[in-house]
C-alpha cells in the first residue's frame, strides 16, 4: 500500500471511529447507519454527486452549500447530516465512502457480525444467498451480512469475499487460468 492509500485510510478510519463513537453515546448506532445507506443509495444513483464529492474543481464552499442541500432534501438525521457537513468544510468527500465503510464495520463487530460481499454474474435467488450465508456462517462462527453484487463479465459461479478471505469460483477465472495452462504447453 502506498504512503498515499495510507493516509487516507488512517483519515477514513479517524473519522468513522468518530462517528461511530458519537452515534453509540447518543444512543443512534441504528439511524446513523440506515441514513448512510439512504446517503450511499443517493451517490450510487447520481452521477452528480459522485462527480461533486470526488472533483477538486469546486471550492470548499460550493460543496459544502451542495451536500448540504443533497442531505436536506434526503431527509438524513442531524448526527449524519452533521458529520457529512463537517466532511465538507474540511475538503475529506472524496473518501466519504471509505469513512461509512468503516463506520459499517465497527457497528457489525459491535454485534457480532461479520460482513461478506458476494459477487454472481445472474442475481441470486433467495434459496442460493440463504445456502450461502448459512455456509459462511457456518466458516465464519458469527452472524452474516451479505454486500452483493452482480458482474455479468463472471460468465457463472461466485466470488465470495469474507474478512480477508477471497474465494473465486467463477468460470471467468477458471477459463483465464485454462488459457494461461495452454499457452504454457503450445
Amino acid at each position: 500500500m502506498s504512503d498515499a492509500e495510507t493516509m487516507v485510510f488512517g483519515v477514513a478510519e479517524r473519522y468513522a471511529t468518530a462517528l461511530f463513537d458519537l452515534a453509540s453515546e447518543t444512543g443512534e448506532l441504528e439511524i446513523v447507519e440506515a441514513d448512510i445507506a439512504r446517503f450511499e443509495t443517493l451517490r450510487h444513483e447520481s452521477a452528480d454527486l459522485r462527480h461533486l464529492m470526488k472533483s477538486q474543481v469546486f471550492s470548499n464552499e460550493d460543496q459544502l452549500r451542495a451536500i448540504s442541500a443533497v442531505v436536506e432534501a434526503a431527509g438524513i438525521g442531524v448526527t449524519l447530516s452533521n458529520f457529512i457537513k463537517l466532511v465538507a468544510t474540511n475538503n475529506r468527500l472524496s473518501v466519504m465512502s471509505h469513512m461509512f465503510r468503516g463506520f459499517r464495520q465497527m457497528h457489525a463487530d459491535r454485534r457480532g457480525e461479520v460482513t461478506a460481499g458476494i459477487v454472481s454474474a445472474i442475481p441470486l435467488s433467495d434459496g442460493q444467498l440463504a445456502d450461502i450465508k448459512g455456509a459462511l456462517a457456518d466458516i465464519s462462527g458469527k452472524s452474516v451480512h451479505v454486500e452483493l453484487g452482480v458482474d455479468p463479465s463472471l460468465i457463472g459461479g461466485l466470488v465470495v469475499k469474507l474478512g480477508s478471505r477471497m474465494i473465486d469460483t467463477s468460470l471467468k477465472t477458471k477459463l483465464d487460468a485454462l488459457k494461461i495452462a495452454l499457452k504454457e504447453v503450445g
